[in-house]
C-alpha cells in the first residue's frame, strides 16, 4: 500500500546571513526598499516539500509514491528517488524547463526570505493520480496550482483520503478555492500564519472547520509544538526541545512526513502530531530538508 506525495521536487540553494532582517529593512522606506544581505555561506540541497515529505516518510518505513516534476537538470534528482527504492513512474520530466529553485536565506532569528522560480513544477499536471497502483493515503502539498486543483478532484473521485497542505502556494486561492478543496480532503496541515490566511479567505474557524467532514486539523506552531483540532476541540501536542537549531528549512515538510507514517498506521492525529513534532526537532538541528537522522527507533518515543 502506498501512501501518494504530490508536491514539487525543487533544488534549493541555502543561504545564511548572521544578522537579523529587522535590524536591515526599515519599516519607513519599505516603499523604496533596496537592500542587499551578505551571506558568507551557501549550500545546494535536495529540495522540494515532495521529496523532503517523502524522505521522512520513506526512512520511517513507510511507501512513498511521488508524483511531481522535474525539469532536464533533474537527473540526479531522479537517481536518488530511484536510490531510496522509490517508484519514479509518477515523476514528470519537463521537456526545455528547469527544475523548480528555492533561494533561501536564513538570518539568525530563523527568519526566512525565498526567491523561488516553479520551472518544471508548472507542468506537474501533465500526470493524473493513478488508480491502479494500491494508494491508500495521499497528500497535497505545495505544487503548480493547476496540479493542486486536479489532483485533489482526482483524489476525491477515487474515494482515497488526502491531507491537504497548501503551504506557500495558499496566496493562489480565492475562498471559494478553497473551500473546493477543504470539501474534497480529510485532514488540513498548516502553521499558525497559513491557517489565519485560510480561515480569513474561507471566513471560518479551526474550531469550525473541525466541526464539518474533516477528520482534523493540524496547526503548526514551531517550537512549542502544534494544535490538533477534531470535532470542535483543539488539543496542544507539546514541541520537543532541539538539540541545536541550525537549519529550519524543511521542517515542516519532516513533520508531514511523520504526520502521513502515523495516518497510514492508523494511529490517533495527536500521536501522529507528536511524531511531527520529534522528527521536526530532529530536522531543524541539520541543514538541508533531506539530512536528518530518522529511523524506526523514533516509533518507540511516542
Amino acid at each position: 500500500m502506498s501512501v501518494l506525495i504530490c508536491g514539487s521536487l525543487a533544488f534549493d540553494t541555502i543561504t545564511s546571513f548572521p544578522g537579523r532582517f529587522a535590524q536591515q529593512i526599515l519599516p519607513e522606506q519599505v516603499h523604496i526598499l533596496n537592500v542587499s544581505f551578505l551571506v558568507p555561506t551557501l549550500r545546494r540541497e535536495f529540495g522540494g516539500c515532495a521529496g523532503n515529505i517523502a524522505y521522512t516518510l520513506k526512512h520511517l518505513g513507510g511507501t512513498p509514491l511521488v508524483k511531481a516534476a522535474l525539469g532536464t537538470d533533474g537527473n540526479d534528482y531522479m537517481a536518488r528517488l530511484r536510490g531510496w527504492g522509490l517508484d519514479t513512474s509518477l515523476v514528470h520530466v519537463a521537456p526545455d524547463t528547469y527544475t523548480a529553485q528555492a533561494i533561501i536565506i536564513s538570518d539568525t532569528d530563523n527568519n526566512q526570505i525565498t526567491a523561488f522560480h516553479p520551472g518544471a513544477m508548472q507542468q506537474a499536471h501533465a500526470v493524473s493520480v493513478p488508480g491502479d497502483k494500491g494508494i491508500t493515503l495521499a497528500i497535497i502539498a505545495p505544487d503548480g496550482r493547476e496540479a493542486m486543483l486536479q489532483n485533489a478532484q482526482q483524489l476525491h473521485e477515487l474515494r482515497i483520503p488526502f491531507v491537504f497542505d497548501p503551504g506557500q502556494q495558499l496566496p493562489m486561492f480565492d475562498g471559494d478555492a478553497l473551500r473546493s478543496l477543504v470539501g474534497q480532503a480529510s485532514w488540513i496541515a498548516l502553521n499558525d500564519y497559513e491557517a489565519k490566511m485560510l480561515c480569513e479567505r474561507m471566513d471560518t474557524t479551526p474550531e469550525a472547520l473541525s466541526n464539518s467532514h474533516l477528520r482534523g486539523v493540524v496547526v503548526t506552531l514551531g517550537a512549542q509544538g502544534c494544535e490538533v483540532w477534531q470535532q470542535g476541540r483543539k488539543q496542544l501536542v507539546p514541541g520537543v526541545p532541539a538539540s541545536a537549531v541550525v537549519d529550519p528549512t524543511g521542517c515542516g515538510d519532516a513533520l508531514r512526513g511523520a504526520l502521513l507514517y502515523g495516518l497510514q498506521q492508523q494511529w490517533p492525529l495527536e500521536r501522529c502530531a507528536a511524531l511531527g513534532n520529534r522528527v521536526g526537532a530532529l530536522k531543524i538541528a541539520h541543514r538541508g530538508g533531506q539530512n536528518h537522522p530518522v529511523g524506526p527507533g523514533l516509533l518507540a518515543a511516542v
